[in-house]
């Protein structure tokens, strides 16, 4: 259809609802820009939008230069797409705070994007970007950039500004950078730099002078500095901006000598090249012990996923598996993994419009489960912390308490639950995950069951990821997942924290096995997945699942 054929429903709609929202989306949309390759012109004419977002249409390449009339938008999401330019004008957006160009086709970007002054959020992962516009300095409220899985040779001098006092996260993993500059300690608020799988080859000490760093990434480089790049692999980022601020191996190593020697008692201290080396050795095991993932295979597995032909049209891919000793118990373990699992919704799962992540207590679900369909009315489900009801009521609960939110707040951005019910437009039937006893435990991309919620006292985890973009892309975000919680199992077993219920959660009930753990192994059972007449979809993980090349994890099969 010409992009200049009859206005689309949606934006008549929203011309028509004065709408400050709207999501285009999906196989329906992509269609009708098969043949223009933009979306109809009418779009421009939504001067009320301040949030606009158009994923998951191969079909869009480009966008006229009209935006610039949308000029109330705060927030546009353009992912998934495959755009290989984007105007100018878009710099003349005057209050656009997020914007997402991931997952396009996108060569290079127009130098008007350093016009935008009140940009927080800047996503341009997985491109085919070889540089940045220059001017990014300009954009003095940026707070975080991912610029990964692009073809990047370096990063701009402007992504150094001290004017970037608020930039305090960079992932720029999987490009082809070979160099990191010492100028990176201009910016006072970093806590998250990610750029592993890269060509760097030195790591500057002056890292170690922003002072507010957490994470640290740096896997997949070949360094120079070889045990620098041991402790890369395998260390907590305390030890490694350690190892940078003392100047690097041999002043770190003098120093890490004086003070065992000064530590120990005077007749067990051992003196020349062999107790020096001994105590070296010593040092790097203890850094470098690697977190250990163990694969458990399907014929011990309790359970089996039926997937029901009536998801084809609706959500039709997912994985599933099980993981073992996961320690949730101790202080904040429980906090951390829940909070690392929103990050992933937000991060890789693109605000779970390409995937979405379910947790569950293995214990509290009753197999074999089924994959299925079901009409908004006919879906029953006990949403986390409220009471039994249809999932078209939830629904419009949601929309009710999203609008009073905008009422009271004042604004147009609402949080929880509520920013994802646009996911479901036009859907005649909703995704759920079924047990035996016929109880929905899952409604994605919405919300998990209260009857199989993950508690300090749960010992072993049913883990599940939906999409309705490819079966890789669920295989992909379990391994993250995997891999995230073998790294939050360690800290827990290293920082050794009081095993208290901090959450206030009643913990009377708990096991005392629960409460330690003598080692942070996890163990993965293999969950098969079937379609309705038993013939295996998929199994995870298989051999070439978890293959990750980090390489602080052993794999086990």
């Amino acid at each position: 259809m010409a992009a200049d054929g009859a206005v689309w429903p949606e934006l008549q709609r929203a011309e028509e609802e004065r709408r400050r929202e709207l999501v285009l989306q999906g196989p329906g949309v992509d269609e009708r820009m098969a043949g223009s390759g933009e979306p109809h012109p009418a779009l421009y004419s939504l001067t009320a939008l301040n949030y606009l977002e158009i994923s998951q249409c191969p079909s869009l390449r480009s966008l006229r230069p009209e935006l610039r009339s949308l000029a109330r938008l705060q927030s546009l999401v353009l992912c998934r797409n495959g755009l290989r330019s984007v105007p100018g004008s878009l710099g003349e957006l005057p209050g656009l705070r997020v914007l997402d160009l991931s997952a396009n086709a996108l060569r290079e970007l127009p130098a008007e994007l350093s016009g935008l002054a009140e940009l927080t959020t800047l996503n341009l992962s997985c491109n085919q970007l070889t540089q940045l516009p220059g001017g990014l300095s300009r954009c003095s409220r940026l707070s975080s950039i991912n610029i990964s899985k692009n073809s990047l040779e370096e990063l701009p001098e402007d992504l150094y500004s001290p004017s970037l006092e608020l930039l305090n996260t960079i992932i720029a993993s999987e490009n082809q950078i070979q160099q990191l500059s010492s100028s990176i300690h201009n910016l006072p608020s970093l806590k998250v730099l990610d750029l592993s799988n890269n060509k760097l080859q030195e790591i500057p000490y002056e890292l170690a002078d922003c002072s507010k760093l957490k994470e640290i990434n740096f896997k997949g480089n070949k360094l120079k500095d070889k045990r620098l790049e041991k402790m890369v692999n395998g260390c907590q980022a305390k030890s490694v901006l350690e190892y940078l601020r003392v100047g690097g191996r041999g002043k770190w190593k003098q120093e890490s000598a004086e003070k065992s020697d000064t530590n120990r008692p005077a007749s067990k201290k051992k003196s020349g090249k062999k107790g020096r080396k001994e105590r070296e050795e010593e040092e790097e095991v203890d850094e470098l012990k690697q977190m250990v993932v163990r694969i458990l295979h399907i014929s011990d597995s309790p359970v089996t996923v039926t997937v029901s032909p009536l998801v084809k049209d609706v959500r039709p891919f997912i994985v599933c598996c099980i993981v073992k000793g996961m320690n949730l118990h101790p202080g904040n373990a429980l906090k951390r993994f829940l909070a690392a699992q929103t990050k992933l919704h937000d991060d890789v799962c693109a605000k779970r419009t390409t995937a979405t992540i379910a947790t569950h207590d293995l214990s509290l679900l009753k197999a074999p489960l089924q994959y299925d369909a079901r009409p908004p009315d006919a879906l029953r489900i006990v949403p986390l912390g409220r009471k039994e009801m249809k999932a078209v009521d939830l629904l419009r609960m949601l929309q009710q308490e999203a609008d009073e939110q905008r009422k009271q707040k004042k604004r147009q951005n609402v949080s929880g639950l509520h920013k994802y019910l646009q996911l479901l437009d036009g859907k005649d039937r909703y995704p759920c995950l079924v047990d035996a006893d016929g109880h929905v435990i899952s409604f994605p991309p919405i919300t998990n069951s209260e009857r199989t919620k993950i508690r300090k006292t749960t010992r072993e985890l049913f883990l599940e990821v939906t999409s309705s973009t490819s079966l890789q892309t669920c295989k992909d975000v379990m391994d993250m997942l995997i891999i995230k919680m073998a790294e939050l199992n360690k800290f827990t077993f290293d920082h050794k924290e009081e095993e208290a219920g901090s959450d206030g959660e009643n913990d009377a009930t708990s096991d005392p096995s629960v409460n330690s753990s003598a080692s942070p192994e996890l163990s993965v059972l293999q969950v098969r997945v079937v379609d309705a007449e038993g013939n295996l979809k998929v199994v995870y993980p298989s051999k070439t699942d978890l293959t990750s090349d980090t390489s602080h994890l052993n794999i086990i099969r």
